[in-house]
């Protein structure tokens, strides 16, 4: 009967593990989705070009006048009058919390 317990626990361990493996594995990259979406406008690295108006997203006013959900919508939704072009029908939504994470680890104040 030990053996037994002894085993299943053993397998439980390794299904649990099995599961989180797959899920960290299922996460998005952010930085590959920054790079292969945004980084023609917004620079690999985050600093945007001025040459057309795109924010610099290391800054850290920037950072600080928008909210994560203001991040996220303006990447579902595009921004009106400028370039920035809608993606809510090419990515997934954890797609764009992966984008929005990265854009914040941009910020220059976080970085020491």
């Amino acid at each position: 009967m030990k053996t037994v317990l002894r085993y299943l626990t053993a397998l439980a361990a390794c299904c649990l593990a099995g599961a989180a493996l797959s899920m960290a594995a299922d996460a998005p990259d952010g930085a590959a989705l920054f790079k292969s979406k945004c980084s023609m406008c917004h620079g690999p690295d985050g600093k945007g070009y001025p040459a057309v108006k795109t924010p610099d997203f290391t800054d850290p006013k920037v950072q600080a006048s928008l909210t994560d959900k203001q991040i996220a919508d303006i990447i579902k939704n595009g921004k009106p009058n400028t370039m920035m072009m809608p993606f809510g029908n090419q990515l997934k939504d954890d797609e764009i919390d992966a984008l929005v994470k990265q854009i914040r680890s941009f910020d220059s104040s976080k970085k020491k």
